[in-house]
């Protein structure tokens, strides 16, 4: 009776289980392999990949008419956090294309890098995108504010736009993780039942020494960096709509306001300060708006995909065999952050993976004497990880676009998730004895 209980979610053979998760498996063999083969990861359209998986996960839906797969599809395309990605997604093509019309975002870079040592540049960032993504809870919002300037930095310092995105995109995980307004915070408190300060006490242990050690490691690699603009820059003026945006972010505001607040000041400054015509104005928001269409397309194949896989039961099939091979508190804590991991895989957002698995982990926790906080900081610390090195999460999809590269070139980059996951996996097999 107590196994029953402790299995609730229906079995799913090994057979089924690879048939429902083998899209995923499709998507990287189509993706990575066409790309390493050619030699050019931009040969191989990750649309086309993401084309390839959702044909392939029709075929090996569960029986039912093309019109049910296609509903059950469009579905997960058409699902309230996936429309307001794509909202975000606009916004922020709009204003990255508009203040780099007006000259905010070169002007922001000229004073960065007129302000701050050169080989201060890479650490800088990294801390500032921590900072700043702790204030206000929200990964996305950090890279939106932060990656033009950065990849700005990187071309005028000579470094690697790809390194100077995974300092964004790792330092913008870091406040994810730990803001108590971060939604996966609320996410993992909520469903394991403990306080927001227990859980940002055991979480803050696990990634204080992951960002010292990162951001030494920046330190070293940004040391022989040089800038190539040593004078004021001109037009102070011009920093101004994204002074509004870091600040008003800072404060807390929602991401889509912080966007609107910032097209606002592109637009002030175009028309009063520069005398531009407002039709150019204009036409700079809707060129970075077409901007990001291939990026709303990669999310809504890749929603509908990863909803096709839920809906046969791929994320019932991780949960139920994870649990199986689970022993020991050790084990618990294991198989609590492989869920979340694999979970994030299947939903490309850490939000909805914590939420899926939340109860089951809660009940494995229990059983094997697990506390609360410590599994709610298992829970939000192994989402993050997963939700920073997909290709397909909203974080690198976005950072890929704002910085004008492909969301595989960050991902050797990401130090900080990598070693978060290190010193979570340190902080398992250390664990004192309840």
């Amino acid at each position: 009776m107590a196994k029953k209980q402790d299995n609730e979610l229906p079995y799913i053979n090994h057979l089924r289980g690879f048939l429902t998760l083998s899209p995923l498996v499709i998507f990287f063999l189509v993706y990575v392999i066409s790309s390493i083969s050619a030699g050019d990861f931009y040969k191989m359209p990750v649309t086309v990949a993401f084309l390839a998986a959702a044909v392939w996960a029709f075929v090996v839906c569960r029986p039912g008419s093309l019109v049910r797969k296609t509903e059950q599809f469009s579905k997960g395309a058409a699902h309230s956090n996936i429309m307001m990605m794509i909202w975000i997604f606009i916004l922020a093509g709009a204003f990255a294309q508009s203040a780099k019309y007006t000259g905010a975002v070169d002007a922001m870079v000229n004073l960065t890098l007129y302000a701050l040592p050169a080989n201060m540049l890479l650490p800088g960032v990294f801390l500032a995108a921590c900072l700043i993504s702790l204030s206000i809870g929200t990964s996305v919002g950090t890279i939106v504010a932060l990656m033009p300037v950065a990849a700005g930095l990187a071309t005028g310092a000579g470094s690697s736009v790809a390194l100077m995105a995974g300092a964004v995109v790792g330092g913008a995980f870091f406040g994810d993780n730990l803001s108590f307004i971060s939604d996966t915070t609320i996410a993992a408190t909520r469903t394991q039942g403990c306080a927001m300060k227990d859980k940002f006490r055991a979480n803050f242990r696990i990634v204080l020494p992951a960002a010292i050690l990162v951001f030494a490691l920046y330190s070293v690699l940004g040391w022989d960096l040089q800038s190539t603009a040593r004078n004021a820059p001109e037009h102070m003026w011009l920093v101004l709509p994204y002074i509004l945006v870091l600040v008003t972010a800072l404060c807390g505001l929602n991401v889509m306001r912080v966007l609107i607040l910032g097209l606002a000041g592109t637009g002030v400054a175009a028309l009063c300060l520069q005398g531009t015509n407002l039709m150019d104005w204009a036409g700079a928001m809707g060129k970075g708006i077409t901007g990001m269409g291939e990026l709303i397309i990669v999310t809504l194949l890749a929603a509908g995909v990863l909803e096709l896989i839920r809906y046969n039961g791929g994320l019932t099939y991780i949960i139920t065999h994870l649990c199986r091979h689970i022993h020991g508190r050790r084990g618990a804590e294991l198989g609590i952050g492989a869920m979340t991991m694999l979970a994030n895989f299947c939903t490309a957002n850490n939000t909805v993976a914590i939420v899926a698995v939340g109860n089951i982990a809660r009940r494995v926790a229990q059983r094997y004497g697990v506390s609360p906080t410590r599994a709610a900081s298992l829970l939000d610390t192994f989402s993050c990880v997963a939700q920073a090195i997909i290709p397909y999460g909203a974080q690198l999809l976005m950072g890929a676009a704002l910085a004008g590269i492909g969301s595989l070139q960050i991902i050797p980059y990401l130090f900080y998730p990598f070693c978060m996951c290190a010193c979570a996996l340190l902080f398992i097999a250390c664990r004192r004895k309840q």
